[in-house]
């Protein structure tokens, strides 16, 4: 993954809860903020999966993994993938007067 450096003004409560993860997790204040980070990035494009403002295939891209991997995360979430039964039915309908 690509990195970039960004100016930031970090609230302390932030970093108190990064030098807990960093003391837990045994890595160093930086990657603590890191891990955060893209924690809170994971779950606010779940967010919008859930509600149908992002595709999978994007989430997948801006979280860096794979479309496999995204759907190991959102099944460990209980988060179905794919249509629902409401729009299976109203797809077989359509086709059925198509045809």
């Amino acid at each position: 993954m690509k990195t970039v450096s960004y100016p930031l003004r970090i609230p302390k409560k932030i970093i108190e809860l990064a030098e807990i993860r960093s003391k837990k997790e045994r890595v160093d204040k930086s990657t603590a903020l890191k891990q955060l980070l893209y924690k809170g990035g994971e779950e606010y494009l779940i967010d919008l999966y859930k509600k149908g403002e992002i595709t999978i295939s994007k989430a997948a891209e801006l979280l860096d993994v794979t479309i496999y991997d995204m759907h190991n995360i959102l099944a460990r979430r209980n988060i179905k993938v794919g249509p629902d039964k409401d729009l299976l039915l109203k797809s077989r309908k359509y086709a059925e007067e198509v045809v």
